[in-house]
């Protein structure tokens, strides 16, 4: 049985449930701009060891907890793992960023692709147990912790192309010319997310993410039938199962502010937002797109974070100013917002200026909804 939750602000705004004040949690929140994270890594060897090892994914995992206060944890790994449990074979190169030593470059290799092996992924559900278990204390769980993976549109892009690109030509080539391919890889992408979010669930997460960071590559059309669609069908996959009815999911697409309307059929609980959309309209868009509540994060610039605390302070303050004017059926449109980051901490981001955030996040959500009162 799960324990009692001392914090649930995060899980009440997955949700549409009134809130005190906004939950905040940030994308990346353990990382390389952490002085405490540089120094587990260290220890761990690389960043591969230290991803696979529950351990230490647990150490990291809490160190902006315990830092920061902030209202929910998120795993601590890498999207690429389900790929490298299909064999391709993930390798991290100093300065080079993750790379895939048997990418999927012809039709043969694309029509050996398996189904990724769970028992490679053990250190993954290991972590999400472990990290469960210290957040926990006298029966009672700190924060939620929030699971996640790859969109299958996202992982596709690095299997085809071996890693990291600026244009992810090869995929695109290879959706353009054989889309026969494409669907072979995101189908079996799809089979093996909805197994590995399952059993992150299982072993104790409490919300589950999708990033889909490549989604914004596509045409309307395109992103439509080979991002949203794959997605769309892991989310009716997991809630068709009444084991998984309070299970929290959040669709991330960057650069899917194009497509509010569309995602919000997709079944998700929670729509991520990137900055380049105002939260005031993407908060309206959805109300009218969908007759269900949903709920909102993001979506502040990461790059602000690089500033002044005063100017830091100022964006937020702004970021509540606008979304407290929303034009919602219902509610305070403060209700079932997330606080976010629009994209991850930059590794030169300062660590007190987060905690600058955090309070300014604090302060705002707390006092715009007091004066709607």
């Amino acid at each position: 049985m799960a324990a009692e939750l001392e914090n649930d602000l995060f899980l009440r705004a997955c949700f549409s449930q009134k809130t005190e004040r906004t939950p905040v949690w940030l994308m990346r929140q353990a990382g390389r701009y952490l002085p405490e994270y540089r120094q587990t890594r260290a220890k761990a060897g690389s960043f591969l060891d230290l991803a696979k090892s529950p351990e230490y994914a647990t150490e990291v995992t809490l160190q902006p907890i315990d830092r920061y206060g902030l209202d929910a944890a998120i795993l601590f790994s890498d999207i690429l793992t389900v790929p490298d449990a299909m064999g391709l074979g993930l390798t991290f190169d100093s300065g080079e960023g993750p790379r895939f030593l048997h990418p999927l470059s012809s039709e043969e290799d694309v029509k050996k692709l398996p189904v990724a092996n769970m028992e490679q992924l053990r250190y993954v559900f290991d972590a999400v147990a472990s990290i469960s278990k210290a957040l926990t204390s006298n029966g009672k769980q700190q924060v939620p912790l929030i699971g996640f993976t790859g969109s299958p549109w996202t992982l596709a892009c690095y299997m085809i192309e071996g890693g990291g690109s600026k244009d992810f030509a090869k995929t695109k080539k290879m959706l353009y010319d054989r889309k026969d391919l494409i669907q072979k890889i995101l189908d079996i992408n799809v089979q093996s997310i909805t197994e590995y979010l399952t059993l992150q669930a299982d072993s104790g997460a409490q919300a589950l993410m999708i990033f889909d960071t490549w989604g914004g590559l596509l045409t309307p059309s395109d992103y439509l039938e080979h991002s949203l669609a794959p997605m769309s069908a892991i989310i009716s996959s997991i809630k068709s199962n009444p084991k998984y009815k309070d299970l929290p999911i959040i669709l991330f697409t960057k650069g899917g502010g194009l497509w509010l309307s569309d995602i919000a059929q997709s079944g998700a609980n929670v729509i991520g937002l990137d900055w380049t959309i105002e939260l005031k309209r993407a908060r309206q868009t959805i109300n009218h797109a969908s007759k269900n509540p949903i709920a909102i994060q993001g979506n502040l610039d990461p790059s602000i974070l690089l500033a002044n605390p005063a100017e830091i302070d100022a964006r937020v303050m702004q970021l509540f100013q606008g979304l407290s004017t929303a034009d919602v059926a219902g509610g305070n449109p403060l209700d079932g917002h997330i606080f976010n980051l629009g994209h991850g901490i930059s590794q030169f981001t300062p660590p007190e200026n987060v905690a600058v955030l955090v309070d300014a996040v604090k302060r705002y959500s707390t006092s715009f909804r007091a004066s709607a009162q």
